[in-house]
């Protein structure tokens, strides 16, 4: 996350919705479809999240389960969450430095693993609260972190101090609707959005302003925050919105609900239920062929993407 994308591509994405109408989703060259291959899992847990770190890579997911790539497979480093008490994690996000993996999920559950000496820090139940948590972001290196977590209630949670106790504070930045994910580009600064068709941004991390999307009709899943002027959206009925720091653009990429969506550079999938994945390029828009019609949860794009999704499903290209 937090890489830019270019005037280039938003351009093309502008574009891309008369490009559906004429049915061309589905129908894309086949030198545009990626080679995808299911990558053995140790766990049948569903998968919500994955990010890079520097030890690798490492998703969350049903019943805490923490999970990384091993020689034969990808291997359980946990299976009860931070508390151990077996609660869905939903969530992740990785310093700046890539030397820790923050994760949150329900009852109110924050972990902070750090892979190079296997530890796993409790930072659960901030303020006493023990609402389900969706999604984390953390900016800032690692015991030093800025840490801004996302949930049910409609609050979002954050500490200046790397999550110490009585360091937490929360604010509400809407009218309490649930907020499915939050993604932070600097600092302080960064994006959040909520199943009310709001997207809100921060520079100061504790002050909120509602920036759209009106009439946007559909569910937000998925946030992709760049810049202050580079943002995208990806939600329900194959919605895909961007924002250039004076407008939204909507576009639709077939009707799958998008649960994810993650630039680099001038490309980015997006993907969804029912096993879609669809990439967005400077040039054109593709729907990718996969070996699973498993939903698919989230995508990282560092290195070769991978993405996760339901019964532990894994895809590497």
């Amino acid at each position: 996350m937090s890489r830019h994308v270019t005037a280039t591509r938003r351009t093309v994405m502008a574009g891309l919705g008369a490009i559906v109408a004429t049915g061309s989703v589905g129908t894309a060259a086949a030198a545009a479809e990626s080679e995808w291959t299911v990558e053995p899992v140790e766990t049948d847990s569903t998968l919500h999240d994955v990010v890079s770190a520097n030890a690798g890579r490492f998703a969350v997911g049903g019943g805490g389960v923490l999970t990384a790539p091993g020689p034969d497979g990808w291997r359980t480093l946990r299976a009860g969450g931070p508390t151990g008490n077996g609660n869905d994690l939903y969530g992740a996000s990785v310093t700046d430095d890539g030397e820790r993996v923050w994760f949150v999920g329900a009852s109110g559950g924050i972990g902070e693993y750090v892979p190079a000496t296997d530890t796993l820090v409790d930072h659960s139940a901030p303020l006493d609260n023990t609402n389900n948590y969706n999604d984390v972001a953390v900016a800032g290196t690692a015991g030093e972190a800025n840490v801004f977590v996302a949930g049910d209630s409609g609050k979002i949670y954050y500490s200046f101090e790397n999550g110490a106790d009585q360091t937490w504070d929360y604010v509400t930045p809407g009218s309490g609707s649930a907020l499915p994910a939050i993604d932070f580009h600097g600092p302080k600064s960064g994006h959040a959005i909520d199943t009310n068709g709001r997207v809100f941004a921060t520079d100061d991390g504790v002050t909120w302003t509602a920036i759209g999307i009106e009439d946007a009709d559909v569910t937000f899943y998925g946030l992709d925050s760049d810049a202050e002027d580079d943002i995208t959206v990806s939600g329900g009925n194959g919605s895909v919105f961007t924002y250039d720091g004076g407008q939204w653009t909507p576009d639709v990429l077939g009707d799958a609900d998008l649960t994810d969506v993650e630039t680099d550079g001038e490309s980015g999938p997006t993907v969804g239920n029912g096993g879609v994945i669809q990439e967005l390029t400077s040039e054109d828009r593709y729907l990718l062929q996969t070996p699973t019609g498993e939903n698919l949860n989230a995508v990282d794009v560092d290195d070769n993407a991978v993405v996760v999704g339901s019964s532990g499903t894994v895809l590497r290209r």
